[in-house]
């Protein structure tokens, strides 16, 4: 079925936009569908984000075989990962970190730290980080004007990258980027660079090998250990801290990486329903976070305040990290 809510002039839109002025939520809505009880909204499509065809190198994205120019440092790390990532060791990781005792600031504080920031996992790009939230950021705001949690949602989606600074533990980078994946059961194929998984001590452990492991079906992937990184330590901090962000923005910080969820349809065995239509928006904001990698950078000040004023809605001024 579905509801549709008259839009508002493009034109009006695009001055907003232009302002940095955020627009009331419910006053301003474009189409909306319903689709099982899940809301979408339409893109603009007049003034969206087109995705490219190629990354900054010339090269397909995401392509992990190939002979790009930083393929042999990525592989060299998806090795070392998938040896190390083990279920004892992200427990750990978790019960350590989950204590949000290493540093107290606030988002904007944190957003300047990844200046100095390069994922070492990422074919795609080798600019600092900060670079990369806010071409997610403006990719997503310029497909969804009103949705301003999916903008902040984007914005902060790889703070949790921090993890590499002294400060917050100085963690190997196999440690904090790269895909994530369950941990607890079989790895799964569809796992980028799976031949690297034959020498992580779970794949020869009869507890945690098998398709199911140590969960049940249909357990929920809130149920399920994840591989530790980025990722998991935002989701942490997102959660322990107060916010007014949709459940389903902390859905899209947690498994933003976990790519063959919502690109091969892989571990289905393990969602729950909640899952399946958080996949929605997922799938939503895959686009811009992996395709929004350029060389053409964004001029941080002049997007500041819009940001600062989305940070101010959501957050308190000072969060446990």
């Amino acid at each position: 079925m579905t509801i549709l809510i008259e839009q508002p002039e493009l034109s009006t839109m695009a001055e907003a936009h232009e302002e940095n002025i955020i627009i009331d939520d419910e006053k301003m809505s474009n189409e909306l569908v319903l689709d099982g009880g899940f809301l979408l909204p339409k893109p603009i499509s007049e003034h969206g984000f087109m995705a490219p065809q190629i990354n900054s190198y010339g090269h397909s994205f995401r392509n992990y075989y190939g002979e790009g120019a930083r393929q042999k440092s990525v592989e060299e790390l998806y090795q070392l990962q998938h040896t190390n990532q083990t279920y004892e060791f992200a427990k750990k990781m978790r019960g350590e970190y989950g204590k949000l005792n290493k540093v107290e600031m606030g988002i904007w504080e944190c957003c300047e730290l990844l200046e100095g920031i390069v994922d070492a996992s990422d074919p795609d790009l080798e600019e600092s980080q900060i670079q990369h939230a806010f071409q997610s950021a403006e990719a997503a705001r310029k497909d969804y004007p009103n949705e301003h949690w999916l903008h902040l949602t984007a914005l902060i989606h790889d703070l949790g990258k921090v993890l590499l600074l002294p400060n917050f533990g100085e963690l190997p980078q196999w440690a904090v980027v790269g895909d994530s994946f369950p941990l607890g059961c079989a790895f799964h194929e569809a796992n980028t660079h799976h031949k690297y998984f034959k020498d992580n001590p779970d794949n020869n452990n009869p507890a945690y090998n098998t398709k199911n492991g140590v969960y049940a079906q249909g357990c929920g992937l809130d149920n399920v250990i994840m591989s530790w990184g980025h990722d998991e330590y935002m989701y942490l901090v997102a959660k322990g801290n107060s916010n007014n962000l949709p459940p389903v923005a902390l859905f899209i910080i947690r498994y933003h990486s976990f790519h063959p969820l919502y690109q091969t349809g892989a571990y289905k065995h393990l969602y729950s329903e909640d899952d399946v239509e958080n996949l929605k928006w997922l799938d939503i904001f895959h686009k811009y976070d992996l395709y929004s990698k350029s060389n053409v950078l964004i001029d941080v000040e002049k997007v500041k305040p819009y940001y600062i004023s989305l940070i101010d809605k959501y957050f308190p001024s000072k969060l446990k990290w």
